[in-house]
């Protein structure tokens, strides 16, 4: 089997990791428990982001989208083009600070529960265009499938479709003839 054609190789921005430090420091430091746990988090918050940014990856191919992400469990979800349903895009106030998007992919019969989505992205270098280009991608694979169903349909002429048709009514017709009889024996 190929390798498939990679469309899009998706780069993150730098400023992902001021993001991560930010916000997580932020939410912990709203809490007073939490208080010496952001203290901790900011003396290991760079190297546990610079492992997490390494291990992630986006990219867009032919027919599907691969996403790689995690730290300790490592987990690469391929998903089929023909199966996603909307890149919902999302940009909170911390994250419009430092200028970044991110984006949810939502699938057609995903398990991720109502109003959740299979993979949140965070920090993609022109995520609207990266959007935009899985979009598109997804439709013209769309309809590509439905010319090429359309063309592996059968060219039959009228008479040979009715004479089939003709056909099947007189066997219809025979064996309801043979079930009334049977009936009427009984």
């Amino acid at each position: 089997m190929s390798e498939p054609t990679v469309l899009w190789d998706a780069t993150f921005d730098k400023r992902v990791k001021s993001y991560y430090l930010c916000s997580t420091s932020l939410v912990l430091c709203i809490t007073i428990v939490g208080i010496p746990l952001a203290l901790i988090y900011i003396l290991i918050g760079n190297w546990l982001i610079d492992k997490h940014l390494r291990n992630l990856g986006c990219t867009l191919n032919q027919r599907t989208l691969e996403i790689k992400k995690g730290i300790l469990n490592k987990t690469e979800s391929t998903i089929p083009l023909e199966k996603i349903t909307d890149l919902q895009m999302f940009q909170g106030p911390i994250m419009r600070h430092f200028g970044l998007r991110g984006f949810k992919v939502e699938t057609a019969g995903q398990s991720s529960g109502p109003g959740g989505s299979l993979v949140n992205i965070i920090g993609i270098v022109d995520a609207v265009e990266f959007r935009r280009a899985v979009l598109d991608q997804r439709d013209k694979l769309a309809n590509s499938h439905a010319s090429q169903s359309q063309s592996a349909a059968p060219a039959t002429s009228g008479t040979i479709a009715n004479n089939d048709i003709g056909e099947t009514l007189v066997e219809i017709r025979d064996l309801l003839a043979r079930i009334e009889s049977k009936m009427d024996d009984s």
